[in-house]
C-alpha cells in the first residue's frame, strides 16, 4: 500500500483526536504526571480547540496508508519571524512508530511548508520528551529554551529549527 497525503478539514477532526489520544497520554503522563496532561489535552485537543485552531490559520495533514490515518501533523506561519513556519504538532499511531512513517510525515510538511515561501521550520518539543531524538535525526536543532504557562501548568521545551534552504 502506497503512504498519501492531504489536508484536514473539520470533518477530520474525530480521527485527529483518536490519534491524539492514543499518543498524547503515553508520552506526557510519564514526563508531567497524570494531571497536566489531561488538563492540556483538554485544552489543545476538544472539538472546539481543533475546530479555532483551523480556522485561526492551522493546517493538519493527514497522512494514509490505504484507508486509514496513521498520522497527523499541523502547521502555522510564525508570525514573529520573516520566512519562518512552526510545526506546531506532530502525532503518530504509536501502532506504527519505527516504520520511517514519521519521517515520511515530516518531509511533507517541509516540502508543502517549502513551497509557501518558508526558508526555516521551527518547533517546540519539552525537553524530557524523547521524540527531541527524532526531530535532531531529521535535521533539527536546538535553539533555545522557553517555558510556557498554560493554566497553573508550565510546558517546559525546547524551541528546535530546520533550515529548510
Amino acid at each position: 500500500m502506497e503512504l498519501s497525503y492531504r489536508v484536514a478539514t473539520h470533518k477530520d477532526i474525530k480521527v485527529i483526536r483518536e490519534i491524539a489520544n492514543k499518543t498524547w497520554f503515553v508520552t506526557y503522563e510519564p514526563i508531567l504526571g497524570k494531571e497536566q496532561p489531561k488538563f492540556m489535552f483538554d485544552e489543545i485537543y476538544s472539538e472546539d480547540a481543533l475546530a479555532n485552531q483551523m480556522d485561526e490559520g492551522q493546517t493538519f495533514i493527514l497522512q494514509f496508508l490505504g484507508d486509514d490515518v496513521l498520522a497527523f501533523a499541523s502547521f502555522s506561519v510564525k508570525t514573529d519571524t520573516v520566512n519562518t513556519f512552526k510545526l506546531n504538532k506532530l502525532y503518530l499511531n504509536p501502532d506504527f512508530q519505527g516504520g520511517g512513517y514519521g519521517r515520511k510525515l515530516i518531509n511533507e510538511v517541509e516540502q508543502t511548508v517549502k513551497n509557501l515561501g518558508a526558508e526555516n521550520l521551527d518547533l517546540n518539543v519539552n525537553r524530557y520528551n524523547k521524540a527531541r531524538f527524532f526531530y535532531e535525526k531529521v535535521g533539527f536543532e536546538i535553539i533555545k529554551e522557553e517555558d510556557i504557562p498554560i493554566g497553573t501548568y508550565w510546558m517546559n521545551d525546547f524551541v528546535m529549527r530546520k533550515v529548510l534552504c
